[in-house]
């Protein structure tokens, strides 16, 4: 298969072209020229209304985006996607996180079976046992039910869990308390468990191989204590579930295997939070929610399956990220939700987005010529306002922003709510149009200060709204991110379902484990500065 290389192509040719006509137009000047420009740079699909009229874009620039996705291919790779090929070649895998919230009634083939029976009943085994640990069925050891969980696992085996728990708090049951520990600092673990009591705490353990270094030196820890407090191995099985594919591993541990639910090498774990990976979730907000979370998710996958790309949502995302990320010079994207359920949205994107498409390498191994994966970071409401947002609006940086609000809160208290929306108008608005210093000085302002005064603007953002923070809304948010990820990529020519980047350092990690350990052996044969560090923590 002959590639034609990103930056050989008509249209990313015609964008550069356009990027370099268009670098002295600012936000003021395009506003001013087009009084319906708010309204017709917006797009209402799926309870959402996205506004990307803050955008630095022109209709060509919007022309020309859309036919490097059509020059690219897209369609069809969106096809093979769902179509259920192998399309994370360097693996030679599936890429079928669609399936995980596929109805009963869909068929998703992989190897010539269909999958969407075994994920439903996956899915049903996870349900019964919810309700068995919500109602207080699912006892102890000694007999008394479950009063905490606490799941342990790592990258998407924890930032999908978490960030849908405090998403979705306001569903949670209460007399139930949930912590999540991933870090392989042993703080990390002793914080969760110092006020607990052993015989009310379930730990959910998830890892597709039971293997996973962090993960299970932190089970065994957890298995540890537990034993110290309860005082007999068949605790374990009363108080340890799993959610992994290595029944022998296991049960070795002290599982039953009848509580271990699996997964698939066709789902990366950084889109699992939908399949059994999001066990805790399911526990904290009950069976019904978390299946209307997967109905938002199955919602936003058909639109981006089916709807045209000109009104397609993480088409439009994606190009804009290309857009800004390649042509404007933005390296970061900063996501910032005001809404404080929403404050771990951030950091779950951050593994969404950077592992998939930090990659220097095309599909076809050669290096890229091109930036890729830009930097996402953020924070929730205000606290961002009095944080960072100085370095976006007047620093030497140019960073795109994602603005997320809802119309309604969960919690209406006063006036709360409407200040909060003010703020996040009035930030985009800033960002987008700033204050001149004519403007400046006319305010009175002393001639020497009016520099420091002064608002450049043009600052390119998204603004995405919904009625209100649901399961299924937030279903249909984190799939709107998997699928702009799906496009960025696709329109890179990179591979966005493998993670190599991440081995390395963990199978160094594991041969200096055995070396600080090991003090009566010889010097560790590295680098001088490796050398060094070793020797230190040895002394």
């Amino acid at each position: 298969m002959i590639r034609i290389p990103l930056t050989s192509r008509m249209a990313w040719q015609a964008l550069q072209e356009h990027a370099t006509e268009s670098s002295s137009v600012h936000l003021r000047d395009l506003f001013r020229a087009d009084a319906s420009r708010g309204e017709r740079m917006s797009l209402q699909a799926l309870g959402f209304y996205f506004d990307y009229s803050k955008q630095r874009v022109t209709s060509e620039t919007m022309s020309l985006l859309l036919q490097l996705a059509e020059d690219c291919g897209l369609r069809g790779r969106i096809v093979a996607m769902f179509r259920g090929d192998k399309i994370n070649i360097t693996e030679n895998r599936a890429v079928l996180h669609t399936a995980l919230r596929a109805p009963r009634t869909a068929r998703v083939e992989v190897d010539g079976r269909d999958v969407v029976a075994d994920v439903h009943a996956v899915l049903d085994r996870m349900a019964a046992f919810a309700e068995q640990v919500r109602s207080g069925a699912w006892r102890g050891y000694t007999g008394r039910p479950i009063r905490t969980v606490v799941n342990i696992g790592i990258g998407g085996s924890d930032l999908g869990p978490v960030m849908a728990y405090e998403a979705l708090r306001a569903y949670a049951v209460r007399d139930i308390q949930f912590r999540y520990v991933s870090n392989v600092d042993g703080t990390d673990m002793a914080e969760a468990l110092r006020d607990l009591d052993a015989a009310e705490t379930l730990f959910i353990v998830s890892s597709k191989t039971f293997t996973t270094q962090e993960t299970m030196t932190n089970a065994h820890t957890a298995r540890s204590w537990l034993l110290d407090h309860l005082n007999h191995d068949a605790a374990i099985a009363r108080h340890f579930v799993a959610v992994s594919t290595n029944a022998a591993a296991v049960s070795q541990f002290g599982i039953d295997v009848a509580n271990m639910f699996g997964f698939w090498d066709w789902v990366g774990g950084r889109y699992s939070m939908d399949s059994a990976i999001g066990l805790s979730t399911m526990i904290a907000i009950g069976p019904e929610n978390f299946r209307d979370m997967l109905a938002g998710f199955h919602e936003m996958d058909e639109h981006f399956r089916l709807a045209p790309f000109a009104k397609n949502l993480p088409v439009l995302m994606g190009l804009l990220s290309i857009w800004n990320t390649n042509f404007l010079g933005a390296e970061t994207l900063a996501v910032l939700p005001y809404d404080q359920y929403l404050k771990r949205l951030p950091a779950y994107l951050q593994q969404l987005t950077m592992e998939s498409n930090g990659k220097s390498v095309t599909l076809g191994g050669t290096r890229v010529s091109y930036e890729t994966s830009p930097i996402y970071w953020g924070e929730p409401g205000t606290n961002g306002q009095h944080s960072f947002y100085q370095l976006i609006h007047q620093g030497t940086r140019l960073i795109s922003c994602d603005f997320i609000g809802f119309k309604r809160s969960l919690n209406p208290l006063g006036e709360h709510h409407t200040l909060l929306m003010s703020n996040l108008f009035a930030q985009a608005e800033a960002l987008a149009f700033g204050k001149t210093s004519d403007e400046v000085a006319a305010e009175g302002t002393a001639e020497w200060l009016v520099p420091h005064r002064t608002f450049e603007g043009n600052r390119p953002s998204n603004m995405l709204l919904a009625e209100q923070l649901t399961p299924a809304v937030l279903g249909k948010l984190v799939a709107l991110y998997e699928h702009i990820v799906f496009v960025q990529g696709a329109i890179w020519d990179i591979g966005s379902f493998d993670q190599w980047g991440v081995e390395l350092g963990k199978v160094l990690a594991k041969r200096i484990a055995a070396e600080l350990n090991a003090a009566d052996e010889p010097a560790p044969s590295h680098d001088s500065s490796t050398n060094a560090l070793i020797r230190w923590f040895r002394a």
